[in-house]
């Protein structure tokens, strides 16, 4: 069974967000990781661009796949996770803390009330 952390909210896409003061932190969840495999590469994009809801935020490679990663939010993106650029496997070891993907800072905040909470999310996995 994957690990679904409270206090976070979910797509339906797999990513997970974590609000602090505007700033949205994304990763992909526990699930996501594992249904992947191992992750071999995540491409790292230019900081400054302005993301909407739902454009690609990156593209994760694994030994079975490669999977785009959707931006759960608008916004600015301030800041990627430079770790992935030499340890990409971080994504597989701590999909909700060192395997974190990118910060944003969100433009409309209230776009999160339209992701899943963790119970929400648990429902939808049912695992």
């Amino acid at each position: 069974m994957s690990e679904i952390r409270d206090g976070l909210n979910y797509t339906k896409t797999d990513e997970w967000v974590k609000v602090t003061d505007n700033i949205a932190v994304i990763g992909i969840t526990d699930y996501a990781q594992t249904h992947l495999g191992d992750i071999v590469f995540v491409e790292l994009k230019e900081e400054g661009v302005e993301l909407k809801k739902g454009d690609v935020l990156t593209t994760i490679e694994s030994v079975k796949s490669a999977s785009d990663i959707y931006s759960p939010v608008s916004g600015k993106l301030i800041e990627m996770n430079k770790a992935l650029e030499t340890n990409p496997g971080l994504i597989n070891k701590e999909p909700y803390d060192g395997g974190w993907i990118a910060k944003i800072e969100m433009k409309n905040p209230e776009e999160i009330n339209d992701l899943m909470d963790s119970e929400k999310y648990r429902e939808y996995r049912k695992e």
